[in-house]
């Protein structure tokens, strides 16, 4: 079986990480490869920033934490999750997070407990290296072609890190909060944050690393004519 459906079949996004560090040179390979990404026109409209700066990514930790804190429930450039949750696409959001709570023995009720979990994406879950993917505002004023592109981009990076055996975790988290991750970063005015993936080497003794969302059958998803 080729490596591409290894990868496919075996990577998981993980939530908790080895205080160890993904090599540059590992992360050049992965990135190099991911960059043979079709795209559309060519375009290549993604722009990365790996960073792998513990007191970089203490920063834009702190920054997106504080915003939280202050009641601000995001600042963002583009608005990543539905503005109306409809069925499916509702009941699998519900149905993945309560499973995730459930493992993890958190009370549906308690509040304090789900926060605190949802602020470890801001700590990057422990991983020293995560990649922040831009692209030009330009490109996603009034068209969405970049958005495609950019998806596929990070799906390639995270199927190259698994063939070097590194994991992932993508995180819409970070898209809620994009202009303050800009903001830190310094980043060109006319970049707008996408997505974020953690890279780093799972801690297998980890319970929360043992999740598995269920996945939808190919009869539910595919009509083949």
């Amino acid at each position: 079986m080729s490596s591409v459906i290894n990868a496919l079949n075996n990577r998981s996004s993980k939530r908790a990480y080895l205080n160890k560090p993904v090599p540059r040179d590992i992360q050049e390979k992965i990135l190099e490869a991911a960059g043979k990404t079709p795209s559309g026109a060519n375009m290549q409209p993604w722009v990365t920033y790996a960073v792998s700066d513990p007191a970089m990514l203490k920063k834009i930790g702190d920054a997106i934490i504080e915003k939280m804190d202050a009641g601000i429930e995001h600042d963002q450039f583009i608005q990543y999750y539905p503005v109306k949750w409809v069925n499916p696409y509702k009941k699998r959001r519900i149905v993945t997070g309560a499973g995730l709570y459930k493992l993890m023995g958190v009370d549906r009720k308690d509040n304090e407990t789900r926060i605190q979990m949802w602020k470890d994406n801001f700590r990057w879950f422990g991983a020293q290296t995560v990649i922040f993917v831009f692209t030009d505002k330009a490109n996603i004023d009034e068209a969405q072609g970049a958005f495609i592109d950019c998806g596929a981009y990070m799906q390639s990076i995270m199927l190259a890190a698994q063939d070097f055996g590194v994991d992932s975790c993508p995180q819409g988290s970070t898209t809620e909060f994009g202009k303050v991750i800009a903001k830190e970063l310094e980043v060109p005015e006319n970049l707008a944050l996408l997505y974020s993936i953690v890279l780093g080497y799972a801690d297998k003794d980890a319970k929360i690393n043992t999740y598995q969302p269920q996945k939808v059958s190919l009869q539910e998803s595919v009509t083949f004519i």
